[in-house]
């Protein structure tokens, strides 16, 4: 390819790139006035951003001349430069609202474990134990019910029927 081919999109580019530092010759000349005008979370957003963009570019320019860009300085910085976004964007979405239950078992064992020298106290503590243990058995059967119907409807076993045994094998384990 000769060099005089490329002559035009060499004077185009350079025609972008001062249009480029027109364009953002305001927000860097001026950015410290910028941001003190804004929220903190927005001047943190502005800050990375700049930085990410400048980053990016330089990113772009030595990708452009042919140079080793993942053991370049440049990828350890713009991966710092992405983890504050992330950090940012955490602090933009609240945190999921928690769900609030208390373990009655767990409160219950506990509680006769520490009063246990009182018979009636470590009766009534028993009997709560193995209420809540058959409310789990309960709900842990619900769960699984919705699979043993739709089993049921799709051929499969009834869910009051039983799997018949497997016949036991002879020399299924290797001799040495």
């Amino acid at each position: 390819m000769d060099v005089t081919d490329i002559t035009p999109q060499l004077d185009r580019l350079e025609e972008d790139l001062k249009e480029a530092e027109k364009s953002l010759e305001p927000l860097l000349g001026d950015i410290a006035d910028i941001s003190s005008k804004l929220p903190l979370l927005d001047k943190a957003k502005l800050y990375v951003l700049v930085a990410y963009a400048i980053e990016a570019l330089l990113f772009s320019s030595l990708r452009l001349n042919g140079v080793d860009t993942k053991n370049h300085a440049i990828f350890a910085e713009l991966t710092r430069v992405r983890q504050y976004t992330e950090k940012i964007q955490k602090l933009e979405t609240p945190p999921e609202e928690r769900e609030k239950t208390v373990n009655t078992e767990a409160a219950a064992r506990f509680l006769r474990s520490d009063l246990g020298d009182n018979k009636d106290i470590k009766a009534k503590l028993t009997e709560l134990i193995a209420s809540e243990r058959a409310k789990a058995a309960l709900l842990a059967a619900e769960k699984k019910r919705p699979a043993e119907e739709s089993a049921a409807e799709t051929g499969g076993v009834d869910a009051g029927e039983k799997l018949p045994k497997r016949p036991k094998r002879n020399g299924s384990k290797k001799k040495k």
